[in-house]
């Protein structure tokens, strides 16, 4: 069984909604970013991975993988029937690519990483500066699209509906951009994201009760 290693409402999220998209179960541990140490038994997390950063996805053969772009990719390739990921040789298959990085570079990176882990001492200027004109191009991109790529959902949806939802926390509001709030509500309307959302809400806040 594959076993992902997540921090609520981190995301690692987007590879929770993606394995469930695509039915496949899996064990999941939680991590504490904090102290880099896994919930269920204080272990050190650095074992699992010595980046310290979630998700992790660890194989059925054992081996380990990381980063949200291969992780996302890896499970949307176990189930290529559920249409997650175009095939190989789709050109699609690229602008998939192309979207995942967007995410995890320009909003996750830039943005939603510095503004959670770091005191705004005047180092957080650029970042909000520079994150309307970063969303501005999703926002056109999804004006008159249902998804990110091609006519159906994919997990470069479940990488953006992520950072979406964590950027009202961190002081944006996506109502500046009708598009992206539509889309969002789309998004949190699936079955599948609506259950993941719910599942680590609730870990999250029994960790802070």
């Amino acid at each position: 069984m594959l076993q992902l290693y997540f921090s609520p409402m981190a995301c690692s999220l987007a590879s929770r909604i993606a394995l469930m998209e695509v039915g496949v179960d899996a064990r999941y541990h939680q991590v504490h970013l904090t102290t880099k140490t896994v919930a269920t038994d204080d272990g050190d997390f650095r074992g699992i991975s010595s980046k310290g950063a979630v998700p992790v996805l660890v194989l059925e053969n054992g081996e380990r993988l990381t980063e949200s772009a291969a992780v996302l990719q890896y499970i949307a390739d176990l189930k290529p029937e559920r249409g997650l990921a175009p095939a190989p040789g789709n050109a699609d298959r690229y602008r998939l690519q192309e979207w995942l990085s967007f995410v995890g570079t320009e909003i996750h990176k830039a943005f939603l990483f510095p503004t959670f882990w770091y005191e705004d001492d005047g180092s957080l200027a650029k970042p909000r500066a520079r994150i309307g004109q970063t969303l501005s191009v999703p926002a056109a991109h999804l004006a008159d699209r249902e998804f990110l790529v091609g006519s159906s959902f994919t997990v470069a949806d479940a990488h953006l509906a992520w950072a979406l939802m964590l950027l009202r926390p961190a002081g944006v509001d996506i109502a500046q951009w009708p598009s992206l709030k539509a889309y969002l509500q789309r998004m949190q309307a699936r079955p599948a994201v609506r259950e993941a959302i719910a599942t680590e809400m609730a870990l999250r806040k029994a960790v802070a009760a």
